[in-house]
């Protein structure tokens, strides 16, 4: 799939959906990188140890490439999805083998990697030995964040502070991240904690929170939640007033178009 541009020229980028959702998260990405002028061919990469529930086989087939398939003819960049698994350990989740070696290919292979929400936790769970935390409560709303590294090419022109939609139940720890050599905290936020971390000099990105967000995503979680579960908190900073539906600006997705403009830059980049 051509986004802005012709395939001569784009940055290859697989996007490894593991959400359930998966034409949600492939309209979040399509719109994001329609969003940044730079040409871009999106690869949509799926697993051969697990088959979606949630999306039916026809578009699976139609539009997805197993991961050893697409890498055959390269991939400049990747990014891995979060995906609803945390209550479970990683060597719980039933496809932790392929995701592990894909964990290697991407590090040996690809060398531009940004991993989201789970598979970030995952990511630095594997690579460092970073644990994950459950929460007293799901981090869920939009939280400012402060930018620790104002002069990392990957937040050109950010400014100081951004925010970043969460929705999760575990959590990294700062101190953990602190005490491994190879990690840098890239932004945080004083309520919801560490949101992005970098290794690697920029190429690793781990990021715990989702800038690929729709203004509507953390309405629709509240909503699917609360006609389950009678403990489903509002989302924090997001609906005007906390009146359910009346949703503010998404302030967030001005900077993630900035993010992932100058990471498909770097790409490029490396092209030339």
């Amino acid at each position: 799939m051509i986004v802005n541009g012709n395939g001569h020229d784009a940055a290859r980028v697989g996007v490894l959906n593991l959400m359930p959702l998966k034409e949600v998260t492939e309209r979040d990405f399509i719109r994001l990188f329609s969003a940044i002028e730079e040409p871009v061919e999106l690869v949509w990469l799926r697993l051969r140890s697990h088959v979606s529930r949630h999306t039916s086989q026809a578009h699976m087939d139609e539009l997805y490439t197993y991961f050893d398939e697409a890498t055959a003819r390269g991939l400049d960049g990747i990014v891995i999805t979060g995906a609803p698994v945390e209550s479970l350990s990683f060597e719980e989740v039933t496809y932790w083998p392929e995701l592990c070696a894909i964990f290697d290919y991407c590090r040996a292979r690809v060398h531009n990697i940004i991993y989201i929400c789970w598979a970030a936790q995952a990511g630095l769970y594997y690579h460092y030995d970073i644990p994950k935390y459950p929460l007293p409560k799901k981090m869920f709303g939009i939280y400012s964040q402060r930018l620790l590294s104002p002069d990392m090419p990957l937040f050109k022109d950010f400014g100081d502070e951004f925010s970043m939609p969460h929705s999760r139940h575990t959590e990294v720890r700062k101190t953990d991240i602190l005490a491994c050599k190879g990690l840098q905290i890239a932004a945080e936020s004083a309520e919801c904690g560490v949101s992005v971390v970098t290794a690697r000099r920029g190429r690793e990105v781990y990021i715990t929170g989702h800038m690929e967000y729709a203004a509507d995503t953390l309405d629709a979680e509240y909503r699917r939640d609360k006609d389950k579960r009678a403990d489903v908190g509002l989302p924090e900073h997001y609906y005007l007033d906390d009146i359910p539906g009346r949703m503010a600006d998404a302030c967030w997705q001005p900077y993630a178009v900035l993010l992932y403009r100058n990471w498909v830059r770097s790409l490029l980049s490396d092209k030339d």
